[in-house]
């Protein structure tokens, strides 16, 4: 892997990962851009004990442009992106709307609760310090990552690794979370495909809650949960979608989604950066099979019909700076279309309670994800 740093028009960082000759690289953004807004700040939810960002400049980022104005495709014919070159294979750049930014926020009187958040124990409140960062898989507008092939996909985890090492750096960064949410029903609001690396300054609140039940396992049985979970799925077998020698993926026992998959690697690891050489070069082709058999779940009934494009998110779940140590990095991999034509919509219970009710059950989502196998 050859890794190239630039800078853009308004100071932010762009990453070249290329996996062979480096291509010199020379273009510069001539875009005239002023500085990057930041706004955020981070709140504490009394009532849950969860951070939350507020981040109210983002209400202007780019959204639905048309193909001929992607800020992500290359830089060709005179027209100017976020990539000044006029090809690449994987870069990734510092979001120009940015819900998270390492530069101190700028003066928002929407944004202050008013009293002195030191004392006022119901109003935490932290300045939104951390980064997010947008990931471009490949310079072509229409692909996706399930179009790429095995040595591209392996870039891009390196791509994944090399963020995570140099973000879980930063002072006051507490979790460093990679995905990517591809469709217009998931609320994507750029086509090309993409994902994006958020720096968090503090654990979400499902790392919170796996980290409680991880605690309370280790507890109750002096064993890791997710050692123990990743056992019992492999063992009873229903669930299994596929395995390979280092990987095991499996649909979840509870799964809140109608089509949902977890990938774990065989050997307990905290964080990307953890994992061995064999481990990253299986990973590709197991994870393109899956994206590739979520895209033939609702293929077109006629013959030689071509697969649909499943919208999904594709989560990695690794382990916060402190606290973490009984977490297991896996990757959860979701869509919330149910049929071809029906799409699961959060409800009330859902979205009001964040209690789940999945329209298709596990061992039933898992056979079909067998049956679409390449």
């Amino acid at each position: 892997m050859i890794r190239t740093t630039s800078k853009l028009a308004d100071g932010r960082e762009l990453i070249y990962f290329d996996a062979d000759v480096c291509r010199g690289r020379g273009s510069s953004d001539r875009r005239p851009l002023e500085p990057p807004v930041n706004l955020s700040q981070v709140r504490r939810d009394p009532a849950t004990g969860a951070w939350v960002t507020i981040a109210a400049h983002r209400q202007a980022r780019t959204y639905h442009p048309p193909a001929d104005e992607c800020p992500l495709c290359p830089s060709r014919d005179g027209r100017l992106s976020e990539i000044p070159d006029e090809d690449y294979q994987v870069a990734v750049f510092e979001n120009r709307f940015p819900s998270l930014a390492m530069t101190p926020p700028d003066t928002n009187p929407d944004a202050d609760p008013g009293d002195d958040a030191a004392v006022d124990a119901l109003r935490g409140r932290l300045p939104g310090t951390g980064r997010c960062e947008v990931v471009c898989f490949t310079s072509d507008h229409d692909a996706s990552f399930a179009d790429l092939d095995e040595d591209r996909a392996r870039l891009v985890l390196d791509a994944w690794t090399d963020r995570t090492a140099h973000l879980s750096a930063l002072p006051g960064v507490e979790q460093v979370y990679c995905f990517e949410n591809r469709g217009a029903e998931i609320g994507v609001t750029l086509a090309h495909p993409h994902g994006q690396i958020y720096a968090f300054p503090f654990a979400t609140p499902r790392t919170a809650r796996m980290t409680d039940q991880a605690d309370r396992h280790r507890a109750a049985t002096g064993r890791n949960l997710f050692e123990d979970l990743l056992a019992a799925e492999q063992a009873d077998g229903q669930r299994i979608v596929l395995a390979g020698g280092h990987w095991t993926a499996f649909v979840p026992f509870a799964a809140r989604w109608p089509y949902e998959v977890h990938l774990y690697p065989n050997r307990r690891v905290a964080d990307l950066t953890r994992l061995t050489g064999a481990e990253r070069a299986e990973f590709p082709a197991l994870y393109l099979e899956l994206l590739r058999r979520f895209d033939r779940l609702f293929a077109g009934p006629a013959a030689g019909a071509a697969p649909a494009r499943t919208p999904y998110i594709s989560a990695w779940h690794q382990a916060p700076r402190t606290g973490g140590g009984e977490l297991a990095l896996h990757l959860e991999l979701f869509t919330i279309r149910r049929t071809a034509d029906k799409l699961k919509y959060l409800a009330g219970v859902e979205s009001g309670m964040d209690a789940f009710i999945n329209d298709v059950s596990p061992e039933a989502a898992a056979e079909r994800l067998r049956e679409v196998a390449s």
